[in-house]
């Protein structure tokens, strides 16, 4: 298997993906923060399926970590992850450095309304601000055909899909299904802070989901599915729980507190700590 390609530079990047327009083929784009697993191998797996090259970025964005966060302690294995990326079958890595991202004197930020406020918006002000950013920076860099974003950050999701259209990015933003290991984890960079114990436990935040779900089929209210769903979630040593709560999936406007409305698709979002690591999932109603 041959090495992955790597680009650190606009400019150098731009060259590779022009040659590739001058052929006239198309480009899908994979943004990540590096720690790469499955679920990111998989939007590479969707990319080829949809165009005839695949660029990754490996970045782990400062401007999207709050005080306090785990900026310094996020996991970063450029050269393994280069590895996967090959072996998925992409064909560049964007790596830049964060003065290429934000030279010296960049003052523009992207900030997306509605959306972008509740849930994580409460839990980590200025967090999506920052994934904004980024994520038009990177596009507007690469100009892909479709970019690949995974479904378990679903709010981040939205909130992409939101920017791409006001912004008239020219971009197809995909949604891909959340990866998960057998006992239904959904995977993520952070499970590795998970000791052998939580990572036992872990798998009751996406039961709990998964039971509410099916509760708010059957009829039951939202704010009684989403308290069973808390109980069971803290009953399994998670704490504290950012949100555990229904939301519409198109605009993450409330829903409830009584049954689901018939014909309005909803989904359910949750974030918790347990132990270092705070790990999110949803699911659709």
């Amino acid at each position: 298997m041959s090495p992955l390609p790597v680009v650190r530079t606009v400019p150098d990047l731009r060259a590779a993906t022009a040659a590739w327009r001058r052929d006239g083929l198309t480009l899908a784009f994979v943004p990540t923060m590096g720690a790469l697993h499955e679920g990111h191998l998989s939007l590479v797996r969707q990319g080829l399926a949809r165009c005839d090259r695949v660029i990754a970025s490996i970045f782990v964005n400062p401007t999207q970590f709050g005080p306090g966060e785990d900026l310094a302690a996020y996991p970063r294995d450029e050269a393994g992850d280069a590895g996967k990326l090959a072996s998925a079958g992409c064909h560049l890595l964007f790596a830049p450095t964060a003065d290429e991202m934000y030279p010296p004197g960049a003052a523009t930020v992207v900030t997306v309304s509605g959306v972008s406020g509740p849930l994580d918006g409460e839990a980590r002000p200025g967090h999506f601000a920052g994934v904004a950013t980024v994520v038009a920076k990177l596009l507007n860099q690469v100009r892909p055909d479709v970019a690949v974003f995974g479904e378990k950050d679903y709010q981040q999701l939205q909130v992409i899909r939101r920017m791409a259209s006001d912004l008239d990015l020219g971009v197809e933003i995909l949604g891909a299904p959340t990866a998960r290991a057998a006992d239904g984890l959904a995977l993520s960079s952070r499970n590795a802070y998970l000791t052998e114990d939580e990572r036992r436990r872990a798998p009751d935040l996406a039961a709990a989901l998964a039971e509410a779900v099916l509760a708010l089929r059957a009829g039951v209210p939202v704010a009684e599915a989403e308290a069973q769903a808390l109980a069971r979630v803290k009953a399994a040593g998670f704490g504290p729980v950012d949100y555990l709560e229904v939301r519409d999936a198109g605009d993450l406007s409330r829903m409830g507190p009584g049954p689901l409305p018939p014909g309005r698709p909803g989904r359910i979002l949750a974030a918790a700590r347990l132990g270092r690591a705070r790990l999110i999932d949803n699911m659709a109603v």
